[in-house]
């Protein structure tokens, strides 16, 4: 990340669960893989938006880079 963010246990939990969670949805065929893509390129896109206006940019941009992580299919709390 360009810029130092610290990210407390709570988030970094949170994250591992969503992500294990969207594998699991995805691997049952509950959620199709497009739609999964499709519902990460819309966080990113929402948190890159709300990085032109926050008071906190730093705090937006390194979501924008997890998940573009996650999309690239790498692990989005381990850099």
């Amino acid at each position: 990340m360009t810029e130092h963010v610290r990210f407390n246990a709570e988030g970094l939990a949170a994250l591992g669960i969503c992500e294990s969670l969207l594998l699991a949805l995805t691997d049952l065929k509950i959620l199709s893989d497009k739609d999964t893509r499709d519902l990460l390129t819309d966080v990113a896109t929402t948190h890159a938006e709300a990085a032109t206006t926050s008071p906190t940019p730093a705090n937006h941009r390194a979501v924008v880079e997890i998940v573009h992580r996650i999309l690239a299919g790498k692990n989005g709390v381990r850099s």
